[in-house]
């Protein structure tokens, strides 16, 4: 019988996000051809701590992956990468790569503190204190949604746990550790969320050892990555003999330095329209994050970074975001009496509630933009986790005014629409404080489950006052991952290279002149009800 070989036209890009697994599966000019989603657990505590487990994780990985492929009816030896992207979580585990329990030692399963745990807030505000100089390159102040605060508090809490850890990774590195066998980190996730200094290539030493973490320094970082390497390169030699097996792909197959879930989010989108400088790349699910790419580093207080190598190989990146903001709006609209009446039609529609309730605003309209009129005189601040940027505040909370007694559903569409403007003002916000900075933003690329419909897309870019773009792959997160599983596999020679050939421009949303100082109107009430709350918040 006569040998055909196949042709390596194929990618795949995992993205882990807070609630699930997704894997996509996707031709090399960037077309999504299947994907497949799987759920993971989060697990809750009181003191804002969350917890998830990475061996129900990497089940979850395996699984999508394998019916991803099948959906797609491509052939395993098709595969020319894989990339990785996940949340910014902290994975810790034991000799012999077992699980170390982060929390309640009767659950060893649950070995990751989740990136939307705050328990390391104190820690965090300690390190700050020190005003140590690496923190210039967090924008001046490490939140505790990072990795340091993180490892400080298990020493503090659980050392038994810190003691016995053989590593701590972040889940994009340990998603490409368990795939390959290879200890290498990311360049964005050590940059971004662990301190590194990418553009001196390597740790400061004298940081882990002002803030307590002797150890790590000691050790010469061996728990934390000795190897670090841009998001793309190559990692090790491919796929494992049993990660292959677990997926049902070929051993060797090429998988990449991953990164974290955003930036996968940003690579998939900047550089549409040939705007990878001029372009800030917003990633709206969960949370959000902002994406900004520089060629030279800008510091900007209360924004993160400047991080070299981050996201796109040697551009500096800026990173802002919002600590809630899907989140943040299932928070609003669940509190409203008209929730439960809503989420029972959205059941029915099998919609996601918001999805439901900007249906229910666009069939009242003619134009998505007079949808700030059903909210006239509804304010909404939505930072029921704090405010990541600009003002790098974990303790600021939410405000809303103008509520009265109303209980149907149209004062809970108001209610969303101006929560969903509440969460474009916080986004201008950080536009306007990277402006002053002297960093130029001429359009909005969005991405991210929250942000895909169109009526969202509209009303940002009223609130923000600035063009939205969105790209033909649905997926642009997934899109991002397999970005890097084309470098990875030689199927394009940089990260740049990949994004030009693998994103393309959908729609433009442009502002709407004839609402333009209705927003501004509302953008300062915003932030009168920011600083209000800010001032009562310790009455």
């Amino acid at each position: 019988m006569k040998n055909e070989t196949i042709e390596k036209n194929t990618l795949i890009g995992v993205d882990v996000g807070s609630g699930s697994v997704r894997a996509g599966i996707f031709d090399l000019s960037g077309h999504l051809l299947a994907h497949a989603t799987r759920p993971v657990t989060l697990h809750r505590y009181a003191g804002n701590k969350v917890e998830q487990s990475s061996s129900e994780i990497w089940q979850a990985v395996c699984q999508s992956i394998r019916e991803a492929v099948s959906a797609a009816g491509v052939s395993p030896a098709s595969v020319s990468g894989i990339g990785f992207d996940a949340t910014c979580s902290l994975v810790v585990l034991g000799q012999d790569g077992e699980p170390l329990p982060v929390g309640d030692a009767s659950y060893p399963e649950r070995n990751i503190i989740v990136w939307m745990d705050h328990r390391a807030t104190g820690q965090a505000e300690r390190i700050n204190a020190t005003e140590h100089p690496v923190l210039q390159y967090v924008g001046g102040k490490i939140s505790p949604e990072m990795e340091t605060p993180k490892i400080l508090w298990l020493k503090e809490n659980r050392r038994d746990v810190y003691d016995k850890a053989w590593q701590f990774f972040d889940l994009a590195d340990f998603l490409t550790w368990r795939a390959t066998g290879d200890l290498a980190r990311s360049t964005c996730t050590v940059t971004c969320k662990w301190t590194y200094l990418a553009h001196e290539k390597r740790w400061d030493p004298d940081y882990f050892r002002t803030i307590g973490l002797d150890e790590l320094a000691d050790e010469e970082f061996v728990r934390i990555g000795q190897q670090i390497m841009e998001p793309g390169t190559p990692c090790g030699q491919g796929l494992s003999a049993a990660a292959a097996d677990e997926m049902g792909l070929s051993v060797g197959t090429p998988v990449a330095i991953g990164m974290i879930d955003a930036h996968a989010g940003g690579i998939g989108t900047a550089g549409v329209d040939n705007g990878a400088l001029h372009n800030l790349a917003w990633v709206f699910g969960t949370s959000a994050c902002t994406m900004t790419s520089t060629e030279k580093p800008v510091y900007i207080p209360g924004v993160w970074g400047p991080y070299y190598s981050a996201m796109v190989p040697g551009m500096w990146l800026s990173e802002g975001g919002q600590s809630a903001a899907g989140a943040a709006i299932d928070r609003l609209v669940a509190l409203h009496p008209a929730a439960a009446e809503a989420s029972a039609q959205a059941q029915a529609l099998n919609v996601p509630l918001p999805v439901y309730l900007a249906d229910l605003a666009l069939a009242k309209l003619t134009d998505p933009s007079s949808a700030i009129e059903l909210a006239r005189g509804i304010h909404v601040v939505p930072e029921f986790l704090g405010n990541r940027a600009p003002f790098a505040d974990p303790h600021a909370r939410a405000a809303i005014a103008g509520l009265g007694m109303e209980r149907d559903l149209d004062n809970l569409v108001a209610l969303y629409i101006a929560g969903l403007c509440g969460i474009g003002y916080g986004l201008r916000q950080i536009v306007d404080a990277q402006r002053q900075q002297g960093v130029k933003t001429d359009k909005i690329a969005i991405s991210g489950g929250a942000g895909q419909h169109p009526l969202v897309r509209q009303l940002l870019a009223d609130a923000c006052d600035l063009p939205i773009l969105s790209t033909k792959c649905s997926e642009p997160v997934l899109l991002g991952s397999a970005i890097l599983g084309a470098v990875a596999g030689n199927r394009a020679a940089t990260v740049n290279e990949a994004m030009s050939l693998m994103t393309k421009l959908d729609r433009q949303f442009e502002p709407r002149e004839a609402y333009r100082q209705t927003h501004r109107a509302r953008y300062e009430s915003y932030k009168l009800l920011q600083q209000t709350a800010k001032t009562l918040r310790d009455c």
